[in-house]
């Protein structure tokens, strides 16, 4: 297997580690993911996170894995979770993942240290090379570069090789691991020769067997292309002018409704909550409605997706194919 500064810190032994996907990154996918030797990420942008609802999913990660998984919180007014809870939750997961990885605003260096204090690692994705610089400052033990080629919510504004090259550069003492469109093997091998020392996958495992996803949106995943994926800020119910990146045949079906309400989805304590259309809201499994109107996220990775499949056979495939290719660079340069 790939060893890397990443893969040696947080104590995997493949240098991937699944994005944090809401609702989609569910217990059964973090654990699937650490338990095949990757980093798995439980998602918490969901409806109904608290205190209560956190410590069940923490658990059932736990039940499901002994190895390393982290725990993505997304930072931002309105959010999960909100701020008034945020340090209990933060507090939560260092004290049972051992990455606590956090998304969407400037790096806070109160967040970090009570990661810190709690026994686990502190990660950030960022958008930009100065973003990576206010990371290093405040103590994050590794990095997430996220090109704008990514799916779900976007913070990057360039493509992920300029970007990578520019943080690698800005934070050459922390761990950075590469983001957007990374799907094949190919990718993988090319993130990690231009220095990267993992990779951040979240597209392939929205179609993974484990992933709390609904059937629709894994087909409409398997039947695109990469031109289908698409930069936008039209799902903006909930989190008004962030951009994101989501399947072309999601936004016309949702512009063709009329209603405003478009379906409903079950929170994590059970209750529902009706899906606005534009809404935020990711297409789990639990969801009625228009599923098709939803936000079908997706990456420009999303040609790769060519059927539901086992998290654990994602992530072999990936590893496999990213080593064959690296392999191969190094009998060319000896050859020549």
């Amino acid at each position: 297997m790939l060893s890397t500064r990443f893969t040696k810190l947080v104590g995997c032994t493949i240098p991937i580690q699944l994005a944090g996907m809401g609702a989609a990154g569910s217990p059964e996918l973090a654990a699937a993911v650490s338990e095949a030797g990757g980093l798995g990420m439980l998602g918490t942008a969901r409806g109904g996170l608290n205190p209560t609802t956190l410590a069940t999913l923490l658990d059932r990660t736990r039940q499901l894995t002994s190895r390393s998984f982290g725990v993505n919180f997304i930072i931002r007014p309105g959010g999960a979770p909100s701020q008034s809870r945020a340090h209990e939750c933060i507090e939560q997961a260092a004290n049972v993942a051992r990455v606590v990885e956090f998304f969407y605003s400037d790096p806070s260096a109160e967040f970090v240290q009570i990661v810190h204090d709690h026994g686990a690692l502190a990660s950030w994705q960022v958008g930009s090379a100065d973003e990576a610089r206010k990371a290093a400052a405040v103590g994050c033990d590794m990095i997430v570069a996220q090109g704008i080629e990514a799916g779900g919510h976007v913070r990057g504004t360039v493509g992920l090789v300029h970007l990578l090259c520019e943080v690698l550069e800005a934070v050459p003492e922390v761990p950075v691991l590469a983001a957007g469109g990374i799907g094949t093997g190919r990718a993988m091998a090319a993130a990690l020769a231009a220095g990267a020392a993992g990779v951040r996958v979240g597209t392939r495992f929205v179609a993974a067997a484990e992933a709390d996803v609904h059937p629709i949106y894994v087909d409409a995943l398997i039947a695109a292309k990469a031109e289908d994926s698409i930069y936008t800020r039209t799902f903006r119910v909930g989190w008004p002018e962030a951009p994101h990146r989501v399947l072309h045949s999601a936004i016309e079906s949702a512009e063709a409704l009329r209603d405003d309400s478009i379906g409903t989805v079950t929170n994590i304590g059970g209750t529902h909550a009706t899906v606005s259309r534009f809404a935020a809201t990711v297409a789990d499994r639990s969801v009625t409605g228009h599923v098709n109107a939803m936000a079908l996220y997706a990456g420009q990775s999303v040609g790769a997706v060519k059927r539901l499949m086992p998290a654990r056979e994602i992530l072999y495939e990936l590893a496999d194919e990213a080593e064959e290719f690296l392999r191969r660079r190094i009998e060319l340069n000896t050859a020549q």
